[in-house]
Order: structure tokens, then sequence, then C-alpha cells
């Protein structure tokens, strides 16, 4: 004869705890994080030495960006790389970013000498 385990019904798991409880206390709520922009060293001409990457925050603006079956391939190869060579977890997400913080600030630093202008000319 198998022996069946009682288990409690939702009425009795969501219950008041203490006696003349009408109503239970709901949870406070958890306060949205809100990035908070980095301040980077400022250079000779005023602006910014080394733009800084958001990081591990949680973001609050989306973009869609579409890549080819290769260049897919080679952000997952370099996500791997990063995680065998040097011990770096990161998602694609942040690999992105980061990889975008370099050639933004190549582009204020150099500006027309910016290898993204460059590329960007072909």
């Amino acid at each position: 004869m198998a022996r069946r385990v009682s288990l409690p019904a939702a009425d009795d798991l969501f219950r008041p705890t203490a006696e003349g409880d009408e109503e239970p206390t709901p949870a406070p709520a958890v306060a949205s994080v809100k990035a908070v922009p980095r301040t980077a060293p400022k250079d000779a001409s005023g602006s910014d030495a080394k733009r800084q990457p958001s990081g591990r925050v949680r973001h609050d603006e989306k973009v869609t960006v579409y890549v080819t079956a290769d260049e897919l391939v080679d952000i997952e190869h370099a996500r791997l790389s990063l995680r065998r060579d040097h011990g770096l977890a990161v998602d694609r997400g942040r690999l992105v970013r980061e990889a975008l913080a370099i050639v933004l600030a190549d582009l204020e630093l150099h500006g027309d000498d910016s290898e993204l202008v460059r590329r960007l000319l072909g």
C-alpha cells in the first residue's frame, strides 16, 4: 500500500500568519535599478578620455541588430575564447557593449582618423 503525502492547500499557503490580521502585509516592491552613467576623466580637449561601458546593470533601452550567421559565430567564438583563455564569463550583450564602448572612444579620440571612420569609408 502506497503512502500518500499530504500537501497544504493554496488557502493554507497564502493565509495570514498572525492572529487578527485581516490581510497579509504585501512584500515591499523592489525599486527599479537605473543605470548611473560613469564619469570618465576628461582629456585636454574636454571630452571623455575613456568611454566606459555600462557593465552589469539593468538596461532600460533596447536595440536590435541583425548579423550574419558568420558574424554570430564570431561573437560566440570571442565569448567562448574570453571564458576559456581569460576566465571571463560574459554574455553576448556585454561583449557587444564593451566593443561599442571601445569603438566610440576611438571615434571621440581620433575623429577622422578613427578605425570606425576608416572602415566605414571602405
